[in-house]
């Protein structure tokens, strides 16, 4: 548990008040700035809707009601990851509040800033089996950066002042407050504590990185011929993404970001290579394996990115930078730790690089980037163009192309590796569950951004099987007419669990197929009173996804799509970066080239590899 104390500062509003418990949660939800709060009412939390119902009135603050808690949650870490600022959700006791447990693990394997209030049934109540209770505090605590149950009001607003600091300071995540129902009902002295004026002796998170430990990156940087910008969701956190291209473009080093970290490097930069891991692009697995350091900046070493982690860069020296120290050496040992924001670290390097006159980088990387875009033209990604059906690649390219400046939110599957394959997203642009891989996640996160931005595009991409998770949540849409644009690629399938099944269970599609009881869902739109579009043939495709984007509300758009059609590349489990599924067909480009042969698989490989990409055997 985490030690405070109010700090000495005068806060804006000294004179005490005879106020209750929910006034005091709800008033210090204003002062953190709070303008939407996504929930469900119930029992123990009415206390505090009490007080919610007189602050709408009075304006300034405003309650979306969600048709279940797993949508609130979801919907306050869209919010959160789309503005960068703190998303709250509320729930009552009970039901109510196990059903935001998969919403706060989503926001917590993501280290996405949330505030999660919870009803509790009354203090002389807990832990009495009584009507609806659960200990959400113990539930919770393995999912949570902090947690808190309310047993004084007068406690009310420091505890809220220090979630909020907690949820957004150092490495970000939520952070659950529990409020027994007496003490959102009790009166007392209320006396407001602004932002900032809380202390936590024990919670000091480093900012800065060690000057020592940058001098000692900025050696390797300056020695190394082969090196790679690995890059994660800290850089989108922190705000980094002009650093990371500042310093990209100084030594010339290629960059690859992780499912987390798209957005924080522009894809249509010559220095990208895109995303790496097991549905990467070739070119970025292939230089993860070759290079010879990697910088990692905010990025956790995932396993869907490593693959086989004893291999994963096994030639290159590793400078780690992160916000986090449990983080830095948890799954590789780096040769360079630097613990900070990984904003100011790599801000403290450019300056370095500016006092110590570096040079711009030249000639050293010139042979390594070429190697690259060989890599790049001998094995791209492509979208195939089936005679009878739309392949689910031309799908989701289309609507990239005719959004190309929406925030997009996905739900998990194979749908979620294309839309991170074929469109290309700008800063906290792309919000999709990376960690927890939550299906359901996509249309409730797609209303916190549209509540957050309502001018803004927002467009879903889900699968027909994950979107049924929290299709409840198009009434939520038509209540607040949200004009969020959710298109189904529909194949009829769990399309990710069919293509393992099909790739390493022998083509025994246990429990996969999801056609037997599927729902007309242009008619579930119009129960709902949302627009509905089915598209089943590409001539129709374009001009479906324009009226889609066009049409001033919210739409579903059902498109059937081809139903085997296999995500690739993939990295078979247990394989290293080098040894990927489903690589085009080598082009014709270099038959020059020098050949030699896989002595494993008898693949004819260029000189230049140092892995077979048919098998991965060393050359």
């Amino acid at each position: 548990m985490v030690s405070s104390s109010i700090s000495p500062k005068t806060p804006s509003v000294t004179t005490s008040s005879r106020r209750t418990g929910g006034f005091a949660l709800i008033d210090s939800l204003k002062r953190h700035g709070v303008k939407h709060i996504f929930g469900y009412p119930g029992g123990a939390i009415l206390p505090i809707y009490d007080e919610l119902y007189r602050a709408e009135a009075e304006g300034g603050i405003q309650h979306i009601l969600v048709r279940h808690e797993q949508g609130a949650s979801h919907a306050a870490d869209g919010y959160a990851r789309a503005t960068g600022k703190v998303g709250v959700c509320f729930a009552t006791s009970g039901p109510g509040a196990t059903n935001l447990v998969t919403g706060i693990a989503t926001a917590h394997l993501d280290s996405i800033p949330m505030v999660v209030v919870t009803g509790q049934v009354t203090r002389a109540a807990i832990g009495t089996d009584a009507f609806q209770e659960t200990d959400i505090f113990g539930i919770t605590l393995p999912l949570v950066k902090h947690s808190y149950v309310v047993r004084r009001p007068e406690d009310m607003a420091r505890i809220v002042a220090e979630a909020f600091h907690l949820a957004s300071t150092g490495r970000p995540g939520p952070v659950l407050i529990d409020v027994p129902k007496d003490v959102g009902l009790l009166e007392f002295d209320y006396i407001p504590v602004e932002p900032g004026n809380v202390q936590l002796p024990g919670y000091r998170p480093t900012i800065k990185g060690n000057p020592r430990q940058i001098n000692a990156a900025l050696h390797l940087l300056r020695e190394s011929r082969q090196p790679l910008l690995y890059v994660g969701g800290g850089a989108i956190a922190s705000g980094a993404h002009a650093q990371v291209q500042q310093l990209a473009e100084h030594f010339k080093i290629p960059v690859t970001t992780t499912l987390m970290g798209l957005g924080a490097f522009d894809e249509k930069h010559p220095l990208s290579v895109s995303m790496l891991g097991m549905h990467g692009t070739a070119y970025a697995n292939f230089a993860v394996s070759e290079c010879d350091l990697l910088i990692a900046v905010g990025a956790r070493f995932d396993d869907r990115v490593t693959g086989k982690l004893d291999e994963f860069a096994s030639r290159a020296k590793i400078i780690h930078i992160d916000i986090d120290p449990a983080e830095v050496g948890k799954n590789r040992a780096p040769d360079v730790p630097i613990v900070g924001d990984v904003r100011y670290v790599l801000e403290q390097m450019l300056q370095r690089i500016s006092e110590a006159q570096i040079p711009r980088n030249t000639t050293e990387t010139r042979e390594w980037l070429e190697r690259i875009e060989r890599w790049r033209e001998e094995y791209p990604l492509t979208i195939p163009c089936h005679g009878d059906t739309i392949s689910p690649q031309e799908a989701i390219a289309e609507i990239g192309r005719q959004a190309p400046n929406a925030y997009y939110t996905t739900d998990v599957g194979q749908h979620q590796m294309w839309a991170a394959q074929f469109i290309q997203y700008g800063p906290r642009r792309w919000i999709s569950s990376g960690g927890l891989g939550t299906m359901g996640y996509g249309m409730p996160a797609a209303m916190g951004v549209q509540m957050a931005l309502p001018d803004e595009q927002v467009v879903c991409i889900s699968g027909d099987a994950s979107f049924q998770m929290n299709l409840q949540e198009l009434a939520t849409l038509a209540q607040y007419n949200l004009k969020v644009k959710t298109a189904i690629i529909n194949n009829g399938w769990q399309g990710m669990v069919r293509q393992w099944q099909q790739a390493f269970f022998g083509e025994r599609y246990s429990s996969s197929n999801m056609q037997t009881g599927m729902p007309d869902f242009v008619l579930l739109a119009k129960a709902f009173g949302v627009k509905g579009i089915v598209v089943r043939d590409r001539a129709e495709l374009k001009d479906a996804i324009a009226e889609m984007l066009a049409h001033d509300g919210p739409v579903l758009l059902d498109i059937h799509v081809t139903k085997d059609e296999n995500c690739y590349p993939m990295i078979a489990p247990g394989k290293s970066n080098a040894q990927m599924l489903g690589l085009p067909q080598r082009s014709q480009l270099d038959q020059a080239i020098e050949l030699i042969y896989c002595s494993n698989c008898g693949a004819k490989n260029p000189t230049t590899n140092s892995f077979c990409p048919e098998c991965g055997t060393k050359l």
